[in-house]
């Protein structure tokens, strides 16, 4: 199951373990992510950056993707860097590295083949220095892979409106043209541009932020609701929306 090393952790139930390796990682919007983004993430590169990883669940997968390859997961949360190395260590990952570092201040030049970033530069102030630093650390070839939140989301089958305000962000997301203009002031060159969160995710998605209003809410009943959420979200997972509540780009140096 999709992000399944999080059973490994040392800090959650027998209950909470023992659903993790049933379900994969209970998380419905990165879930939505993951099945939009792993398909994109091909090639064989040497070195891999996952720029804001958080839990590391993408960091795990690429790891696995790639195992002849150097994978990087970097965040500021020092503590929830810990936690991801020793469930690498445990997940026989060696290949997979965890360094705290700001994104927006990244000390990487010209290294890395592929360079991931999956729904953080709305949880950074100085968006555009974070993205000339992915862009930097980047070799000539390399590949971005950025997500963000788009600006407007569809409320269940109303009228697109304003993206959840999520603690912690500085902005609810990006209009389809801004993030491409911002991504291109790098020096990049963008090969594809496209909306995520088709109809089946975006409602999936709505009800698991009406239940856990993004700070893990309400955790028994997500647990009984989110298999169905996540059959939900899959059925859409190939949809093609001409608007939707994520943006996908990859851009190439």
């Amino acid at each position: 199951m999709i992000g399944d090393e999080l059973a490994l952790a040392e800090n959650i139930t027998f209950f909470e373990r023992l659903y993790i390796k049933l379900f994969g990682v209970p998380i419905n919007g990165l879930r939505i992510r993951l099945r939009r983004i792993l398909p994109v993430l091909n090639g064989s590169p040497q070195k891999v950056l996952d720029a804001g990883c958080g839990r590391g669940v993408f960091s795990y997968q690429l790891a696995r993707k790639f195992p002849e390859s150097r994978v990087y997961g970097v965040d500021l949360d020092a503590e929830q860097l810990a936690v991801n190395r020793k469930i690498a260590e445990k997940a026989g990952l060696a290949n997979l590295f965890f360094r705290e570092m700001d994104v927006a201040k990244l000390e990487f030049k010209d290294e890395f083949d592929l360079v991931l970033s999956v729904d953080n530069l709305e949880h950074v102030e100085d968006d555009d220095a974070a993205l000339r630093h992915l862009a930097g650390a980047l070799k000539k070839g390399g590949r971005l892979v950025l997500h963000v939140p788009g600006f407007e989301r569809r409320w269940f089958v109303f009228a697109f409106r304003e993206n959840f305000a999520v603690p912690g962000h500085f902005r609810p997301g990006y209009r389809l043209e801004e993030i491409c203009d911002k991504v291109r002031a790098t020096g990049l060159t963008l090969s594809s541009a496209h909306y995520t969160y088709g109809f089946l995710e975006n409602l999936s998605n709505n009800i698991s932020y009406a239940i856990t209003k993004a700070e893990a809410k309400n955790k028994f009943i997500y647990a009984l609701i989110f298999p169905l959420l996540n059959i939900m979200s899959f059925m859409g997972h190939k949809s093609r929306p001409k608007k939707g509540a994520g943006l996908l780009l990859v851009a190439s140096k």
